[in-house]
């Protein structure tokens, strides 16, 4: 069954997106994945706490090949990466 990663993001410094987006994309391929959704553009249909600057999902074939890109060891440093100049909030589910 497809999982899942729901990602948002608010980005404080944007200088950390042309190398995390060069590197990110290779690795989510290396464990099946592919980025389903990217925007920058969110809109509010319910609730009331501030929108993300960007919302990323990535489809994956199971959660453990999720799980595995997440706990790759080349993904650390682009987290650390990420984490300069951004915060994220991150979500697994799984598809129906």
């Amino acid at each position: 069954m497809a999982a899942y990663l729901m990602f948002e993001i608010d980005i404080t410094d944007p200088s950390w997106g042309p190398e995390y987006g060069e590197k990110v994309g290779p690795l989510v391929a290396k464990h099946g994945g592919k980025v389903i959704i990217r925007s920058t553009d969110p809109v509010r249909l319910e609730g009331s706490r501030a929108l993300p600057t960007v919302v990323v999902v990535l489809e994956f074939p199971t959660r453990e090949a999720a799980q595995a890109w997440h706990a790759d060891p080349e993904y650390k440093p682009l987290i650390d990466l990420r984490n300069t100049g951004s915060t994220a909030e991150g979500l697994l589910v799984d598809g129906i």
